[in-house]
């Protein structure tokens, strides 16, 4: 297969913004591919070569890429840092530069899927002191033989930023469509959420149709999506809600982490599919001690532990997500993993069991530790009850209370009132922080002139997969995070608004919604420039944070996508209206 035809159907969706023609698009393309092929391009389309969990990255800087554009076509670095000043974009530059050629380079050869694979797996596993030439030259081999589009798309799948607003959510979408019905949506997004694998998903749908999507089971070394909750204000609304009677447990302020045991190994995830097994060896160890069946897959807080045994904050528990010096940081930095949730056992698919029978196998299947324990958990049957167990939790420094449905079956990537949290803030203030994604940045004045001094933030719309605006961010960074805003967000720059991106506020400049920031507001109010929720309380106005704060917390666990989502701001700005 001819990599043009795969980089103009990219072309394609990159000049769309509907969903359901970018749906349309992808369906039609899907339906001309084998599986195996339709497995590629799956992960091509997102920049990848693998599923998130596999840690690989083909890890090209984009300095490193200009310097191979401008090998193959002759223009001077000066050149290029000019034209990289302005557009922002490798892969637009490598287009722009490729349309002036007069000829291909006279040995050059249409280039293959296979090839463009088989050099980026090169790049991909380039190591050494000369990785950094090898991949020059694997790129540069590749680019000799692009057209202008083929060399924007190559470009950007190297440095990991396609640019062509191709959420999971709207591949899912395509396949139901190329592959089977609306109806068979559902089923074939749930075997998505229990393997976070879209090729394998298309492939085997492709292969096999729906009948064999449905048969995908939870498997060790798959990290399935976890299960969220929802947010209520007090405990007698949330007894209300599970029927009167719950299990409720302490909440942890640590790192959420999926472990997965077997085959001797062990492997732990972070909700974002990282390999989180090096930064907590210590614990890996342990659960591979205390597990009493063959493979096992759990779920758990790992929270940072004071000399006395107290739980400190989560602040301390990061300092476990450095690169180096993970040794002195075993050390410096113990911690306690506090498991909650079983999902598989010796085989057995534990996410259709109800919540109660799951937490029952789970203290069957492990011993207990100094560093591996249960969370505390009761069976509460009235508000009083409820209470008393809710000062406990914050009598030990948790940040508040889990309540779920003891009939509650494990609903992976789903959000819903089977498991519902509650914290003190939510008595206080506005419900919760909100998990924000950074979509565009105002330039600042005064002290701030030179900089970014206001951030353009967005939620997810997990309906449409786009991006909607509630706030414009500009308090609660200190000078230093200001200062390192360019090198977080410059990687993002778009030259448009991006697709995905839902907003009728300008900013100076865009970005492609990537990085994740922990902001606080004062509440949740009407806004006529938002376009968050726009209509769904009153004609032509949207929903808005006001006095929103940056926390200090970059939300470097989360992907976009994971971010607060539009239905959460609407169902907390419904909830503070009643409250008032």
């Amino acid at each position: 297969m001819l990599y043009s035809e795969i980089a103009d159907v990219f072309d394609r969706l990159e000049r769309t913004s509907g969903r359901l023609e970018m749906t349309s698009i992808f369906s039609e393309f899907f339906k001309t591919l084998d599986p195996d092929t339709l497995r590629k391009v799956v992960y091509l389309s997102q920049g990848k070569l693998h599923p998130d969990f596999c840690g690989a990255e083909l890890g090209m800087a984009d300095r490193l890429v200009l310097r191979s554009v401008a090998f193959i076509s002759g223009m001077p670095e000066s050149r290029i840092d000019e034209l990289w000043k302005k557009e922002g974009d490798p892969g637009t530059i490598a287009e722009t530069l490729f349309k002036k050629r007069k000829q291909a380079a006279l040995f050059s050869e249409p280039l293959t899927l296979d090839k463009v694979l088989r050099n980026l797996t090169l790049i991909e596993n380039a190591e050494g002191r000369d990785s950094q030439d090898k991949k020059m030259k694997y790129l540069s081999n590749l680019l000799m033989d692009s057209g202008p589009t083929e060399a924007r798309y190559l470009c950007r799948i190297v440095t990991g930023r396609m640019r062509i607003g191709a959420g999971s959510m709207t591949i899912l979408d395509a396949l139901a469509d190329a592959f089977g019905t609306k109806e068979d949506r559902p089923d074939i997004e749930r075997a998505f959420n229990i393997t976070c694998d879209l090729g394998l998903v298309a492939e085997t749908l492709a292969a096999g149709g729906v009948d064999s999507v449905k048969r995908m089971k939870v498997a060790v070394g798959s990290p399935i999506k976890v299960m969220l909750a929802e947010r209520l204000p007090s405990v007698p609304l949330i007894l209300g809600r599970m029927g009167g009677r719950c299990a409720m447990e302490f909440k942890y302020d640590g790192i959420r982490i999926q472990a997965h045991i077997g085959g001797g190994s062990v492997k732990l995830y972070s909700r974002r599919l990282e390999d989180l097994t090096s930064n907590f060896p210590d614990i890996a160890a342990e659960l591979r001690k205390q597990c009493r069946a063959e493979e096992a897959i759990i779920e758990g807080e790992c929270v940072a532990m004071g000399p006395d045994g107290s739980m400190l904050p989560f602040q301390n528990v990061t300092h476990r997500r450095k690169k180096h010096g993970m040794d002195q940081a075993v050390e410096d930095y113990p911690v306690r993993m506090f498991m909650f949730d079983i999902l598989l056992a010796d085989g057995e698919d534990m996410t259709l069991r109800p919540f109660e029978e799951r937490r029952l196998k789970l203290a069957e299947t492990f011993g207990l530790s100094e560093k591996v324990q249960l969370t505390t958990l009761e069976i509460v049957g009235t508000p009083e009850e409820g209470e008393e167990f809710f000062s406990r939790a914050l009598a030990v420094k948790c940040e508040g209370v889990m309540a779920k449905s003891l009939s509650s079956e494990y609903r992976a990537g789903s959000r819903g009132f089977l498991w519902i949290k509650y914290k003190k803030d939510y008595e206080e203030a506005l419900t919760d922080s909100f998990d924000l994604a950074v979509v565009g940045a105002f330039y600042g004045r005064g002290k701030r002139a030179g900089k970014y001094g206001a951030l353009l933030m967005a939620v997810f719309d997990d309906e449409s997969g786009r991006y909607c605006t509630v706030c414009k961010l500009g308090t609660g960074f200190d000078d230093a995070f200001l200062a390192g805003l360019p090198d977080m967000l410059d990687g993002y720059l778009s030259e448009a608004r991006p697709s995905t991106v839902d907003a009728e506020m300008a900013p100076d400049v865009w970005f492609l919604p990537t990085v994740v920031l922990e902001v606080v507001a004062a509440e949740i109010s009407l806004s006529p420039v938002h376009t968050a929720a726009k209509g769904a309380v009153k004609e032509d106005a949207g929903l808005g944070l006001r006095f929103p704060r940056f926390t200090g917390r970059v939300r470097d666990d989360k992907g976009p996508e994971e971010c607060t989502t539009m239905s959460e701001v609407l169902s907390m700005y419904r909830m503070q209206t009643q409250d008032k």
